[in-house]
């Protein structure tokens, strides 16, 4: 913790700080009270060809600073639809490629590693398509499957309702398995480079390890793994054998996570509302993936949902300084660029 939140403490305090970490200090935090350095940029991407956006869950920035979303091909899914739901664009808004027509049921996550191959995962299951991670290199070439097309299971080889995933720097890959309800997983999934699998952990709880829809990840720099564990209103940090190192509860409810190479760690919540997470604002949270501090709060650039999904899902941020939040809701995604 910085010393300057340290001040003023007593021996108690201290003490709990020492057992606990940042997540002592999350009942101290005030709920969107921190400054906003950002604004948001309207229209700035424009549908190719006519295309009408349909829900938009996530996006990544890759090597380049071009930026991937999925879109759910026009409306919530993309169950007999043909057109890709994979895009990239140039920080400009122009359209460079696009790819995965035929292939999703209910695309959902996505991740760039280090080699700028795409991951995505499709949370939902028909016609023998759906419930996969699925690999495809920067130009849209299938290069690996992981679970079985149409089947859901908590087996090594089945997810039910993928949400995420994300590699950590020696290849392994890590799969955030249930998106939420009493009929889906919730447990964490770790595979080898090539494949093949390790172990899982987590099941349905509140307790520390324990999930109620891991909903996205992402890597520090320490190798961290950390979970938006949303239906927790938490942030669960993991090593990379399972062990819980910490847990966050300042960053609201959290639905999208994404860390930057200087550890800045970025947290959209688009659920908070009185009933789940009382006192909180929908919008997105920048703070330090290394002590926990949020540092700027970025709110939803329009009137705060009383109930439901409202603000940015998914969140991603590029070298420039630009934030982007994917919005399922009002099925854009919106860029934010410094004031």
């Amino acid at each position: 913790m910085p010393h300057r939140r340290l001040a003023g403490l007593g021996l108690a305090a201290m003490a709990v700080i020492a057992l606990f970490g940042a997540e002592a200090l999350a009942e101290e935090a005030q709920p969107n009270s921190q400054p906003s350095y950002h604004r948001p940029v309207e229209n700035w991407l424009t549908p190719p060809d006519g295309r009408v956006w349909g829900q938009v869950p996530t996006a990544q920035v890759d090597s380049k600073g071009n930026i991937w979303m999925l879109d759910r091909c026009g409306g919530t899914n993309c169950v007999g639809k043909s057109v890709d739901p994979i895009l990239q664009f140039d920080p400009s808004g122009k359209l460079l490629r696009s790819f995965g027509g035929g292939m999703f049921v209910y695309p959902h996550g996505i991740y760039i590693d280090k080699d700028d191959n795409i991951w995505t995962t499709d949370g939902q299951g028909k016609d023998d398509k759906g419930q996969q991670v699925i690999k495809f290199s920067k130009e849209g070439k299938e290069l690996m499957r992981l679970g079985t097309a149409g089947l859901k299971g908590e087996t090594p080889t089945t997810f039910n309702r993928p949400s995420d995933v994300a590699v950590a720097p020696n290849g392994d890959i890590f799969v955030s398995d249930g998106h939420g309800g009493e009929d889906t997983n919730a447990r964490i999934v770790k595979f080898s480079k090539d494949g093949k699998f390790i172990k899982a952990w987590g099941k349905k709880g509140t307790a520390p390890g324990e999930f109620d829809a891991p909903h996205s990840l992402a890597f520090d720099s320490q190798g961290r793994l950390f979970v938006a564990d949303r239906g927790n209103n938490r942030i669960q940090i993991f090593d990379q054998d399972g062990k819980v190192l910490d847990q966050w509860k300042q960053f609201s409810r959290p639905v999208g996570l994404f860390i930057d190479k200087n550890d800045t760690l970025y947290v959209s919540d688009s659920d908070s509302d009185a009933p789940r997470n009382p006192g909180w604002q929908q919008g997105i949270r920048i703070g330090s993936a290394k002590d926990g501090t949020v540092k700027e709060f970025i709110p939803y650039p329009g009137p705060q949902a009383q109930s439901g999904n409202n603000a940015a899902e998914g969140v991603a941020a590029d070298d420039s300084g630009n934030v982007y939040g994917a919005e399922v809701a009002h099925k854009m995604l919106r860029k934010y660029v410094k004031k």
